[in-house]
């Protein structure tokens, strides 16, 4: 099982690789650290659509240094997990229930029998609505979640969800699912330019990511399907429900962006107010990858983090 190593972004001491299969036989990639003496519990990481594991490595050795051991997963589509279609850059899932199924593996499979308790999830986006889906139904699940940028609707740099919604489902009942939708951007992340992106104001670490996509390419994917939009869109519109707020009994820790134009800010505070047992942090000036931003906004990333997981010391 392959992982990019690149003298910018070097793999973490004591990578523990483990293949993954789903209820539905989808394979997999995953990745466990421990720290050296006692630790203090397991950070699951899981991450944004188009995403992998090697983006996290900085924010692994993080958590190693707090003495927390981490466990990372990429979603089926994406990273080095199997891909649903022909084309590897297309990212495709049917309904965001196939996620479900990757995290239930993921805990049954690396966390529960490799890892110690208790348990953390420090989810990403996409990621992050997963988490919050599963945990509507559990509240077993994890001790704490601290979620970034949750995709709970879309932000100013796309239509509305209504619009997305409505063509993406229409598009699909004649036969489109698995294809990209009209206009879209086919560049992969190592094509596009640092100017004016959404993503991340730290140059850095920006080009680092590049560098990830060109040194192991089958990591990297495309836009989302008309499918993937679709299955977003329900999955979103089935969020913004107050009683899917209210039925998340797990204490979590939601941190947006105040610049995010991939999730709507407004749109997570509207979700965080209607949660039992939910708190927000707007970072100033923060663009949709918080973990991937400069210095300052990380480090109130991680004031806010050390705050509320429990042992969380460096």
């Amino acid at each position: 099982m392959e992982f990019a190593n690149i003298p910018e972004n070097p793999v973490p001491d004591g990578l523990v690789a483990q293949q993954v299969t789903s209820a539905d036989g989808v394979r997999l990639r995953a990745a466990y650290w421990r720290p050296a003496g006692a630790t203090k519990g397991t950070v699951c990481l899981l991450p944004g659509r188009a995403e992998s594991i090697e983006r996290y490595f900085e924010t692994v050795r993080e958590l190693l240094a707090r003495r927390f051991a981490v466990a990372a997963l990429d979603w089926r589509g994406q990273g080095g997990s199997q891909r649903r279609l022909t084309n590897p850059l297309k990212g495709h899932v049917d309904d965001f229930d196939e996620y479900e199924r990757d995290l239930e593996a993921f805990l049954k499979q690396v966390v529960l029998p490799d890892c110690p308790p208790p348990y953390f999830a420090l989810a990403h986006s996409t990621g992050a609505l997963v988490c919050l889906r599963v945990a509507r139904r559990s509240r077993l699940t994890f001790a704490r979640m601290v979620l970034t940028s949750p995709l709970v609707d879309f932000g100013s740099r796309a239509p509305s969800r209504r619009v997305v919604g409505l063509a993406a489902g229409s598009l699909a009942l004649l036969g489109l699912g698995d294809a990209w939708p009209p206009g879209a951007a086919l560049a992969r992340v190592e094509g596009r330019a640092f100017e004016n992106n959404p993503l991340t104001g730290d140059q850095k670490r920006f080009e680092r990511n590049r560098a990830i996509a060109r040194a192991l390419p089958q990591v990297a994917i495309g836009p989302p399907t008309i499918g993937w939009l679709h299955a977003a869109c329900r999955a979103m519109d089935e969020a913004s429900k107050p009683e899917f707020a209210a039925s998340v009994r797990i204490p979590s820790l939601i941190v947006v962006g105040g610049e995010d134009g991939i999730v709507s800010p407004l749109a997570v505070e509207r979700f965080v107010r209607e949660m039992r047992l939910g708190s927000q942090i707007v970072i100033p000036g923060g663009r949709h990858e918080i973990l991937m931003e400069r210095d300052p906004m990380r480090g109130l990333f991680w004031a806010a983090f050390d705050a509320f997981v429990p042992g969380s010391d460096v």
